[in-house]
């Protein structure tokens, strides 16, 4: 089909089509591990590279600068293709990363010794010791809090703050699986070169192309943005660019969101419970952004904001509620059937629900109230 937007559609639909067919004919109601998900990271890959031959074509003048980075201007061999789809280091759980990045790891270029191997050992054995670690930590703390427990009796009548305690728990100790087997990963890229991403204003090589995880940031951050932002990078990274922003015809940018996280989450797989955590994913998001630019423009909020000894017990505030809705939104991840996280959805009476649309629906009443009308007027200028 050549650099066409029929082929580009048409790999779109083949490769999403055989994913689904696979979720359907394989998927059980457990967390299984099976070939469809290596291959969910596989068909990320071959419509990006689609993606990325199709912009091959264009004149650069209409491209951005981004699109310009990443188009495929030969036509790559089988065998080319093969390594970038099978490269050992992120073909099980990524990253994703692009065929002109492979192209060149292939010609020696990813290295901070020109015309050497790279000296990646030590930061790639870095980032190995820290997926070891969020390892161990899993693999001690994840038996006393197992996510089979949320739909058993015993939890049922356990009271109301203990069982959204738990849930905050559990939400924040099961990332740590993903977080292992991304570190891990990311310390093989950097040792072959794939993670060089060229050098800092000090001269120092940065070795972060390929980091699906910003550690520090998920550790600390109070905020949901903030989790997202350092949480499977690579994949956010992929969506923002062969589908929200391929999306700026539509106009609306909410609306490109909407459909970046549906896509995501039928991606993900055919259970209902994907749907319903980037649907919440998708409330939160907006909410706190509201929350944060009403308390910038309200004068007695910011006023309390700013208050240095008040800012810690603002954080841990921050924090439990950040995690409590974080581990909220996981439930249906990672029970899938809608008869398990509606079970639990029911036991704490809907709260992230009932809460975020709450906050939604009353945010302009709250802004009147809240916000001088200079403030507003300054706002629309």
């Amino acid at each position: 089909m050549g650099r066409t937007v029929t082929a580009v559609i048409t790999s779109f639909c083949f490769q999403m089509a055989y994913l689904m067919a696979g979720y359907y004919f394989t998927a059980t109601e457990n967390y299984d591990i099976k070939w469809t998900m290596p291959h969910c990271v596989l068909t990320l890959k071959l419509i990006g590279l689609a993606i990325d031959y199709y912009d091959g074509r264009r004149e650069a003048k209409a491209l951005t600068s981004e699109q310009q980075q990443f188009a495929v201007q030969g036509v790559p061999s089988l065998m080319e293709v093969s390594g970038f789809s099978y490269f050992y280091g992120a073909f099980m759980v990524g990253p994703q990363f692009s065929m002109t990045q492979y192209h060149k790891l292939v010609r020696g270029e990813l290295t901070d010794v020109p015309g050497q191997r790279p000296n990646s050992f030590v930061p790639a054995l870095t980032r190995l010791g820290l997926g070891l670690f969020f390892m161990v930590l899993y693999t001690v703390v994840a038996p006393y809090i197992p996510e089979e427990y949320l739909v058993s009796d015993a939890y049922l009548e356990q009271p109301f703050w203990f069982r959204c305690l738990y849930i905050l728990i559990w939400g924040k100790t099961m990332l740590y699986k993903y977080v292992t087997c991304w570190l891990v990963t990311e310390g093989v890229c950097i040792i072959t070169g794939l993670g060089y991403n060229g050098k800092d204003d000090k001269g120092r090589p940065k070795w972060d192309a390929c980091a699906n995880m910003k550690v520090w940031l998920f550790e600390t951050t109070p905020y949901f943005t903030g989790t997202i932002s350092s949480f499977n990078i690579n994949t956010n990274a992929w969506v923002a660019r062969y589908i929200y922003k391929r999306l700026k015809f539509m106009g609306n940018k909410l609306l490109s969101q909407a459909v970046s996280l549906l896509f995501l989450a039928v991606w993900h797989g055919l259970h209902c419970g994907y749907l319903v955590c980037f649907q919440m994913e998708f409330l939160i998001v907006i909410v706190e952004r509201q929350v944060i630019n009403l308390i910038q423009d309200s004068p007695p909020l910011a006023t309390l904001a700013s208050i240095t000894i008040l800012r810690p017990l603002f954080y841990v505030i921050q924090q439990a509620v950040h995690w409590m809705f974080m581990g909220y939104s996981l439930v249906p991840f990672c029970l899938f059937g809608w008869e398990k996280w509606l079970k639990v959805y029911q036991s704490i009476y809907f709260i992230g629900h009932a809460l975020f649309f709450t906050l939604l629906f009353a945010m302009p009443y709250l802004r009147k109230v809240l916000v001088p009308r200079k403030e507003k007027l300054k706002k629309v200028e």
